[in-house]
């Protein structure tokens, strides 16, 4: 019997680590944030994390890691 190596991800698809947008269920699977605090995150005007896909909208991962490393609280 051949040894097959099983691969976690698709194909195509790309590791979160290496995307530069995150939706806001990988943003909140990569960062351990509930979803519900990203929204309000994603809400405050005065950040620049988020970038609106049509109605959808995409954080900026190395803009969020660096949120995430500034912040005293979230």
């Amino acid at each position: 019997m051949e040894d097959k190596k099983v691969s976690r991800y698709k194909k195509n698809e790309v590791p979160i680590w290496e995307k530069s947008l995150l939706t806001l269920n990988e943003a909140s699977e990569y960062t351990g944030i509930g979803i519900n605090r990203l929204r309000r995150i994603a809400n405050n005007s005065q950040n620049k994390l988020v970038v609106w896909v049509g109605s959808k909208r995409m954080f900026k991962r190395k803009q969020l890691d660096e949120y995430i490393e500034k912040a005293v609280s979230i």
